[in-house]
């Protein structure tokens, strides 16, 4: 008998990865990109999705044959269809799925290719947010964010955030200004780090989201928080920067250029100290069936602290204007 070998499944994080370099494996990030974003339907028709345990199993405890059999599966009876799928299924687990034999446990989703917010840690509609025409979301204990327009989960996606000395800092904050290329000054001498697409939430301490390298894994940035690359250009097109006396937020100008008039879209960091030291656990199981861990949000976006001084001027300045009205 083969001993049983189970997956222990931390789910949502991609498999798609680049040779290992320095002991880490990192996505690859335009082939994450293209599963994840494949499809797109309306909020309102995205059915809700189930999960279940699939064993590994074969009366001749063939592992080739059950690997057949859960093609099968996947593909509603076609075993090619259902290899073409299998993306998903290793997007779930974390594991290919040659690798593996039998008594191997996977969690399988009821739906394979629906619209990626089907499988999002995030509610679909924010009620605390109707009032937002936009508002960004990072989670450090999920490592994904989320974009919401009016309560309605529009965009979601994978990060990482700051590592143990360097924390991604929590609280609410505002995008200020943005590059679509920045070399950070944390570069050693000799390396140049490039980001790309630029967004900065935090101008006092230099906090910015950003496209970069990313393990599969636990936080790993110096507090700026990394995104894939479609990731990091949708949000640098879709939300808007803060507004100064002396323009925009175009190409990294700052309060020096001028007095801020109208602050970017809102910024949340959620999940301070929560921050997982290997791959983040995006199942829960309910009654002996895995369930997707869905984050719980604040009734409010303002009922979270803000994040910067920044915040702490805006915030005694919307209150006095609501105390005026």
């Amino acid at each position: 008998m083969n001993p049983i070998r189970t997956i222990i499944l931390l789910g949502l994080l991609a498999l798609l990865v680049l040779p290992v370099e320095a002991q880490r494996r990192l996505y690859n990030q335009a082939e994450l990109a293209e599963l994840l974003y494949a499809r797109e339907d309306s909020l309102e028709l995205i059915p809700e999705v189930t999960y279940r345990y699939h064993v590994l199993n074969h009366e001749r405890e063939n592992s080739i044959w059950a690997r057949h059999e859960l093609y099968q599966l996947v593909g509603g009876g076609d075993a090619n269809t259902g290899k073409e799928m299998l993306g998903m299924v290793e997007f779930f687990n974390r594991v290919k799925v040659h690798d593996l034999g039998i008594g191997d446990t996977l969690i399988l989703p009821s739906h394979y290719d629906l619209d990626h917010r089907a499988y999002a840690p995030f509610p679909r509609h924010y009620e605390g947010a109707a009032g937002f025409d936009k508002l960004f979301i990072i989670h450090k204990g999920v490592q994904a964010w989320a974009a919401y327009e009016n309560g309605r989960l529009e965009r979601w996606g994978l990060v990482n955030t700051g590592t143990v000395g360097t924390r991604t800092p929590a609280g609410r904050f505002n995008f200020n200004w943005k590059e679509p290329r920045r070399v950070s000054t944390l570069s050693p001498p000799g390396e140049t780090w490039l980001m790309r697409w630029v967004f900065n939430f935090h101008h006092a301490r230099g906090i910015h989201i950003h496209q970069y390298q990313m393990p599969t894994g636990a936080p790993a940035s110096h507090g700026c928080v990394r995104l894939i690359l479609e990731d990091a250009q949708w949000i640098y097109n879709w939300a808007d920067a803060w507004v100064t006396t002396a323009g925009s937020g175009e190409r990294g100008l700052g309060t020096a250029g001028g007095r801020i008039l109208q602050q970017g879209t809102t910024v949340l960091v959620l999940g301070d100290g929560e921050e997982p030291l290997a791959a983040p656990e995006r199942f829960v199981e309910v009654d002996g069936t895995p369930a997707l861990r869905v984050v719980e949000l604040p009734d409010s976006p303002y009922d979270v602290p803000p994040g910067s001084g920044q915040q702490v001027m805006f915030d005694r300045q919307r209150t006095q204007t609501s105390s005026r009205g």
